[in-house]
């Protein structure tokens, strides 16, 4: 059986290119566009792991992260900040909110989510990364 997750993202091409990610590594992805919308999903879908932006339109990600942390139904519901924000006060504040870990988006984000949820034996196949764009760069 393919293991759940669930990505609280706003816009809807992260979102999209999230599920594409994670669909291709035999995952089953449920998305959510509020911080609302996601805390009811995992009280209700439980899922193996929860891939979580900050920039929401209802709340941030820390809030949602924190509750998440709170409630004894999703305490232990393993959060990825998967964010923008790559300041050093975010990510300690994410991690001490409770994230496993905090992934800046950038042109590694990929393939540190991919090994992150492969570490954590979420993904057991060997991990399937998207083929990176058209490129006219020569590699020496």
């Amino acid at each position: 059986m393919k293991k759940t997750i669930l990505v609280i993202e706003d816009s809807p091409t992260q979102a999209l290119a999230l599920r594409a990610l994670l669909e291709i590594n035999d995952l089953d992805v449920t998305l959510a566009t509020t911080g609302a919308e996601g805390l009811a999903l995992a009280r209700t879908l439980k899922p193996a792991a929860i891939v979580l932006d900050i920039q929401l339109p209802d709340m941030d990600g820390f809030q949602v992260c924190q509750t998440l942390k709170h409630w004894p139904e999703t305490l232990s519901l393993p959060v990825i900040m998967l964010t923008q924000y790559d300041e050093h006060a975010a990510i300690v504040h994410g991690l001490q909110l409770g994230a496993v870990e905090y992934i800046p988006k950038d042109a590694f984000a990929d393939s540190v989510l991919v090994g992150t949820l492969r570490q954590m034996g979420i993904i057991t196949s060997t991990p399937v990364l998207p083929d990176p764009p058209d490129s006219d760069w020569e590699w020496l």
